[in-house]
């Protein structure tokens, strides 16, 4: 399906649309149940790629200590992926188990 063809279904502009796919716009719950339902697909499937929530967190979190804020500078400089991340948790989690 196109964009402008989901626009349609929607009730949107195709630039609405196009906004949200690049974060530039946050659709409200009422245009996301739209979008879900054009698209046949869940709503929680949908909202499981909303990062508002997250970032808000993490913009907190470096406000209130600068650590945080520099944390994340390496990691986006040295490149870390996702699952890197992911991987170093989830090792970081075995080893504070076997304590």
């Amino acid at each position: 399906m196109s964009l402008r063809e989901l626009a349609k279904k929607v009730g949107v502009s195709a630039a609405f649309l196009f906004d949200i796919e690049l974060g530039r716009r946050n659709p409200s719950d009422k245009y996301l149940s739209a979008i879900a339902r054009a698209l046949e697909t869940p709503l929680d499937e949908l909202k499981q790629y909303d990062t508002r929530p997250t970032m808000r967190d993490l913009r907190r979190m470096t406000i209130s200590d600068p650590q945080f804020g520099f944390a994340f500078r390496q990691l986006i400089d040295k490149k870390i992926t996702p699952q890197e991340l992911l991987d170093f948790i989830g090792e970081q989690n075995k080893d504070k188990e076997k304590e």
